[in-house]
């Protein structure tokens, strides 16, 4: 045993330098380019006396070969999407490192630590390895709720900053001085892409990409078609505000009547993991055949899949779409 933890010292403090080292030998040599070619020092093109410009945009040979292997599996923009929807400063690059770095550690720490159980470390790795995907998730999902709940009062500031006679633009202005993140944030993005020249249904577009609502789809929709055609922005404005509070309405009473079914999913799922802790205490031989037999192991980890199976199967019936 002894053995075994010196083994798996070893391998993480191994594991950890090459990493540390490989990221400063990246980001060294990415600073190197971007150094050279600020003061001019990149190299001429073949058969051309003179020097590449300055400020030339990303190519394939300047992006590291992580970035070249997230753009070649086609995930990069996947991942920037989901990044910037869940509003944090990350990069795709970093995501892919810390999925691996966990991963690696969750196998090396199944493989080495839980004899018995070495076989479920091939599942506790990949499982581990997508855990900064489910907190970008959680945390995308807690963002947007959270717009969510701020877009009805925005639109009605919108609306009465319009009858007050100021212009949709200086609407925008002024709502992302007077609402916090992350609504106030998302506003203030596309007020200064419009500021610089974007044109504004682009910029609300952005927007509605960056926020997947159908709230805020219909609400680039009326300012679009406004635009183009004409009519009272204001007065449909309020209309989707009061449209956006019923459907919070609607939510809530749907909520109220399948918590019931929330709550037997929870304790469906708890009852085999509680009667096994159980019986380990009571009858620990008969338990302990799922740790020393083969047979036992598969037979364990086919309850936990079926059990995980069905828990997702429940939650997915509860789940109501308004």
């Amino acid at each position: 045993m002894t053995l075994l933890l010196i083994i798996f010292v070893v391998t993480m403090a191994l594991s950890g330098v090459t990493y540390m080292v490989a990221t400063r030998k990246l980001e060294e040599r990415d600073s190197a380019k971007v150094r050279d070619r600020l003061v001019g020092k990149m190299p001429a093109a073949p058969g051309n006396a003179q020097a590449t410009p300055l400020f030339l945009p990303d190519s394939e040979r300047q992006k590291s070969l992580l970035a070249r292997l997230l753009a070649l599996l086609n995930v990069d923009r996947t991942l920037q999407e989901l990044i910037e929807q869940a509003g944090l400063p990350w990069a795709p690059g970093q995501v892919a490192l810390a999925s691996l770095a966990i991963g690696l550690l969750a196998f090396n720490i199944v493989w080495y630590m839980l004899l018995p159980f070495r076989e479920l470390a091939f599942v506790a790795g990949p499982g581990a390895a997508f855990l900064p995907l489910l907190y970008l998730r959680w945390k995308r999902r807690r963002r947007i709720y959270a717009f969510e709940a701020q877009f009805p009062d925005s639109l009605q500031f919108i609306a009465r900053a319009m009858r007050a006679g100021h212009a949709f633009s200086v609407s925008l202005e002024m709502l992302h001085k007077e609402f916090p993140e992350p609504l106030g944030g998302e506003f203030r993005r596309a007020f200064e892409e419009q500021n610089l020249g974007l044109p504004i249904d682009v910029a609300l577009e952005k927007l509605a990409k960056r926020v997947p609502l159908m709230d805020t789809q219909f609400f680039v929709a009326a300012v679009v078609l406004q635009k183009r055609t004409g009519g009272n922005l204001a007065e449909i404005l309020d209309n989707l505000s009061k449209l956006i509070r019923e459907r919070f309405k609607l939510r809530g009473e749907i909520r109220t009547i399948s918590a019931q079914g929330r709550m037997s999913s929870t304790v469906l799922t708890a009852i085999p993991a509680v009667v096994a802790l159980m019986l380990y205490f009571v009858n620990r031989p008969h338990m302990m055949f799922f740790v020393d037999h083969e047979w036992g192991r598969l037979m364990a980890m086919l309850a936990v899949t079926f059990v995980v199976a069905g828990f997702l199967i429940m939650s997915r019936i509860v789940k109501i779409e308004v």
